[in-house]
C-alpha cells in the first residue's frame, strides 16, 4: 500500500508540473581541438551524457598526452606519472574517473586511474609474474572497477581499491587482456590466445569463438554484461564486426559494402553498435548498427553536418544511451586530424522507450521502475539507481518529438 501511495504522489506531481516541459531535436558535430602546440587528437571514450569526452592528444614536444574535454573548459592535459606520455582510453558514466596508462619516470607505463581530486593513481603491476608494465582499458560506471592487461606476457586484470590489480586467470597458450567491463563492474570482456572472451566471478572465462576463422576480438560489452562486441575473422579470413549476446551466437553485423569491419563500442542497453567498415570502393568508414536499421555509414547519415570537405574517419566510443558517438576525423577548418563529438539527436534526454517521444510511456516506465538499483534505461543518469534525478530529467522533457 505504502508503495503504490508513492507511486500515486508522484504521478500526480508529474501531471502537476508537465506544462513546463520544453521541446528539443537536435544533431550537432563538435570538433575537440588539440591541445596547445599540438596537431592531433582522438576520443576514445565519453560519459552518459555526452559531456566529457576522454582521449589522447599529440604534443609539439613530440609525446602523446591523455586528455579529458568538456564543453566548458575544453581539452585538459591529465598529465603522466612521471614520464613523457600518456593515453586515456575509459571513463566512467559521470565523466569524474578516467582510465588509461601513463609512463614513469625513466621506467615503463601502467595503468591509471584518474580523478580531479586525486589525479593521477598509478595502478601497478599484476604480482609474482615478472611484470613490468600495465594499461588500464575499461571501468565501470560509478569508476570503482579497472579492468586492462599487464604484461610479461600480458595477462587480463581486474582492479578495485580493496583488491588492488588482480589476474582473472584467463589463459589459452598465450597472453591477453580485458578490454572492456559491465556497468557494475561484475562481467569482464577481452582476448586472450587471439579468442574473445566474456568473464564473470562465478562462471570463469566464456570463450565467444569466432565467424569461422581462428580469430577474434571482444572490444566492448552492454551494462547489464549479456551483449559483447568486436571483430572475429570470418571463413574467408576477412575480419567482420561481430555482435553476441548470453544464449545466443556470434553475429555478423556487416560492412559498408566492402569485406571488413570492426566493432569498437555498443550502447546500454546493447541496441547500437559503432565501429569502422569499409565500403566497395575499399574505403574506410565509421559506421552505426542498430537492430531495427543495420549498419549505415556515419557520413552519409551526418553528411549535413560536415562542411568544406570534413569527413568522420573513425567510431571509437558511444554513450550510455546511444546518442552520443565520439572518434576522429578530418577538420577541413583546422586542416588536421581531429577527436569528435558527434550528437545523433537521438535519443531525446528522457526518452526512456526510444520511439522519439517523450511522454506518459517513459513516465510510467520510470515510476514503476522508482528505487530500483542497478543499470537500465530507467536510470537516465546512469548512476546506478532509479530516483528523483531520473523521473525530473522525464518531466522536464515531456512532449519533446511528439
Amino acid at each position: 500500500m505504502q508503495a503504490v501511495t508513492k507511486w500515486s504522489s508522484r504521478l500526480i506531481v508529474a501531471c502537476t508540473i508537465v506544462l513546463i516541459a520544453t521541446a528539443g531535436w537536435s544533431q550537432a558535430l563538435t570538433w575537440l581541438g588539440v591541445l596547445p602546440d599540438g596537431g592531433w587528437s582522438a576520443a576514445y571514450g565519453v560519459s552518459a551524457d555526452g559531456s566529457v569526452v576522454v582521449g589522447v592528444a599529440y604534443i609539439s614536444a613530440g609525446y602523446w598526452r591523455a586528455f579529458r574535454w568538456t564543453s566548458s573548459g575544453g581539452m585538459q592535459d591529465l598529465g603522466t606519472l612521471g614520464g613523457e606520455s600518456s593515453f586515456a582510453y575509459g571513463v566512467s558514466a559521470d565523466g569524474n574517473v578516467v582510465v588509461g596508462s601513463a609512463y614513469a619516470a625513466f621506467g615503463p607505463f601502467f595503468a591509471f586511474r584518474w580523478t580531479a581530486a586525486g589525479g593521477m593513481q598509478n595502478l601497478g603491476t599484476l604480482p609474482d609474474y615478472g611484470h613490468d608494465w600495465s594499461a588500464a582499458y575499461g571501468v565501470s560506471a560509478d569508476g570503482s572497477v579497472v579492468v586492462g592487461g599487464s604484461g610479461g606476457p600480458e595477462l587480463a586484470f581486474r582492479w578495485t581499491e580493496a583488491t588492488g590489480m588482480q589476474d582473472l586467470g584467463v589463459r589459452r597458450g598465450r597472453g591477453g587482456f580485458a578490454s572492456d567491463v559491465s556497468a557494475d563492474g561484475s562481467v569482464v570482456v577481452g582476448t586472450v590466445g587471439w579468442l574473445a572472451f566474456r568473464w564473470t566471478s562465478t562462471g570463469g572465462a566464456q570463450y565467444l569463438g569466432t565467424l569461422g576463422g581462428d580469430e577474434s576480438t571482444a572490444t566492448d560489452v552492454s551494462a547489464d554484461g549479456r551483449v559483447v562486441v568486436g571483430t572475429a575473422q570470418n571463413a574467408s579470413w576477412q575480419s567482420r564486426a561481430f555482435r553476441w549476446i548470453v544464449g545466443g551466437c556470434m553475429q555478423d553485423i556487416g560492412t559498408l559494402g566492402g569485406s571488413e569491419s570492426m566493432a569498437a563500442g555498443v550502447s546500454a542497453d546493447g541496441h547500437v553498435v559503432v565501429g569502422s567498415a569499409s565500403n566497395a570502393a575499399g574505403q574506410w568508414h565509421p559506421f552505426r548498427w542498430t537492430v531495427s536499421r543495420g549498419i549505415e555509414n556515419l557520413n552519409l547519415t551526418y553528411a549535413s553536418l560536415l562542411t568544406n570537405g570534413s569527413r568522420l574517419g573513425a567510431a571509437y566510443a558511444i554513450s550510455h544511451d546511444g546518442r552520443y558517438i565520439v572518434g576522429q576525423g578530418y577538420n577541413a577548418a583546422t586542416r588536421r586530424s581531429e577527436a569528435f563529438l558527434l550528437d545523433t539527436g537521438f535519443p531525446l534526454r528522457g526518452d526512456v522507450s526510444r520511439d522519439g517521444c517523450i511522454d506518459d510511456a517513459d513516465l510510467l516506465r520510470v515510476l514503476f521502475e522508482f528505487g530500483g538499483r542497478g543499470y537500465r534505461n530507467e536510470d537516465i543518469n546512469w548512476d546506478g539507481v532509479v530516483d528523483d534525478a531520473d523521473l525530473l530529467e522525464v518531466l522536464f522533457n515531456f512532449g519533446s518529438g511528439c
